[in-house]
């Protein structure tokens, strides 16, 4: 056994700068999708939701094979397992989905976010070592421990700021510079994946092994991904407020009238926007309607004059005006 030699760029800059642009495609399509089911009610949210994953698996998926056909080692060629290259698209799509559920549902903040972009970023991490176990040739692979914990953090740092990007819901601008992140996200795990291989040859001259040919497995490979995107890109296209960046970008929970969450044990919980549109309560409670002979009230009795006290008041004359006159009338 022998180490063998890798050359990871045999046709230059080309793959890396195609790999890159397939895996912004991707997370172009994937984040608008996202942004988009932020604006919808939940019974529309899964499908576009479930168009973002499929749409960023495919373009991290594409992207790596995209970037493993400038990948050759000398004195051995490679060949690839078809059940295990094409689990590693069905991984990617899974446990990318999970993450963009989670802050689909839960919002791109707070724990929502750092537990969505941890399970994306593992995803796209998991994608590119399942798709390397894919490979078959005369020989072994071996991995620096470290270098390979620093590629998983890149995926797992870039993809949170990914979808922390799409959860702001401000027009196109916040998802392309979204989708640049996560296109760097991809990329930068790939390669940095790629710089912790080493590879160890059994023979000094490669032997046939068994397996898909590069060859056999490039048409599926990038057709069928791409032909999903270009189908994905149509429904992005054909949707205004995605393209235009216009209209209500407000998420549908914080509109007026709108649950924030599906009604449970407990009442339900407007949003701010609603309390704030409901009429001030009055400041004190009406009081309760008296009869109709209270409508004007009685005037009050004359105070009573205590005992033993003479008339001094206002009303003295008057109480002697009837003594004067008895008096007048006695002989």
């Amino acid at each position: 056994m022998h180490d063998g030699t890798v050359d990871g760029f045999s046709y230059g800059l080309v793959t890396p700068l195609v790999a890159y642009l397939m895996a912004c495609l991707g997370g172009a399509l994937g984040l608008r999708c996202t942004t988009r089911a932020l604006l919808v009610a939940h019974s529309w949210r899964p499908g576009w939701l479930a168009l973002a994953s499929a749409a960023i698996g495919s373009g991290i998926w594409t992207m790596h094979f995209v970037a493993m056909t400038g990948f050759t080692v000398h004195g051995a060629p490679i060949h690839y397992d078809r059940p295990t290259t094409y689990a590693s698209l069905i991984v990617a799509i899974v446990m990318v989905g999970v993450g963009i559920f989670i802050v689909g549902y839960r919002g791109a903040r707070g724990s929502a976010l750092f537990t969505g972009g941890t399970i994306t970023g593992l995803g796209i991490a998991s994608m590119h070592y399942l798709g390397m176990a894919g490979m078959q040739f005369d020989g072994t692979f071996e991995y620096n421990v470290w270098t390979v914990s620093a590629s998983v953090v890149i995926a797992v740092v870039a993809a949170t700021a990914a979808l922390w990007a799409a959860g702001q819901v401000r027009g196109l601008l916040w998802s392309v510079g979204a989708s640049c992140v996560m296109g760097l996200a991809v990329s930068g795990m790939h390669y940095t994946g790629m710089a912790a291989l080493s590879v160890h040859l059994h023979s000094a001259a490669g032997a046939p092994v068994a397996g898909e040919s590069p060859a056999a497995l490039l048409a599926p490979m990038l057709i069928g991904p791409l032909s999903f995107l270009l189908l994905a890109g149509v429904v992005v296209l054909f949707d205004p407020l995605m393209v235009m960046g216009k209209g209500d970008w407000t998420p549908v929970e914080h509109k007026p009238g709108v649950p924030a969450r599906e009604p449970v044990t407990h009442a339900t919980h407007l949003s701010r926007a609603t309390q704030a549109a409901r009429p001030a309560p009055p400041a004190q409670p009406p009081q309760p309607v008296q009869s109709a002979h209270l409508a004007h009230p009685a005037p009050a009795a004359p105070p009573t004059r205590p005992a033993g006290r003479s008339d001094t008041g206002p009303r003295a004359p008057a109480r002697r005006g009837p003594r004067t006159a008895r008096t007048s009338r006695n002989p």
